[in-house]
């Protein structure tokens, strides 16, 4: 069993040899390091409470001008006149509900050969 003073006279021996450069102790893990400054710098990071508020305005306000768009395009759809011929063609020939049909032919202002040609595309 060796004791203290021999274990030193060992590592002194090793670290002496010239030809030899000291080997670089192994990192395990190096994706680990990287991962903790990453998510360190992410935790010290604060977000202000005005910095927020206006993210939140600004947000709020694209929503519902999206929303007004959606109304105005609803209301203009509704305005347009469709034969009730014309749909039952679109839903027996295409297979599809009355909504969707109806749907596209207001899109296409009522005209059924551009409603079908948009349906199979």
């Amino acid at each position: 069993m060796a004791t203290e003073g021999d274990v030193e006279l060992e590592l002194e021996t090793e670290t002496s040899c010239p030809e030899r450069p000291p080997e670089k102790p192994r990192k395990h893990d190096s994706g680990a390091a990287d991962l903790e400054r990453v998510t360190d710098y992410a935790e010290e990071k604060e977000i202000q409470s005005s910095n927020l508020e206006t993210a939140m305005s600004v947000i709020g306000d694209r929503r519902s001008r999206e929303q007004k768009a959606r109304q105005e395009r609803e209301k203009e759809l509704a305005k347009v006149t469709i034969k009730k011929e014309d749909l039952e063609l679109i839903m027996t020939e295409m297979e599809i509900s009355r909504a969707a049909a109806e749907r596209s032919l207001r899109e296409h202002m009522g005209n059924v050969v551009e409603a079908l040609i948009a349906l199979t595309n």
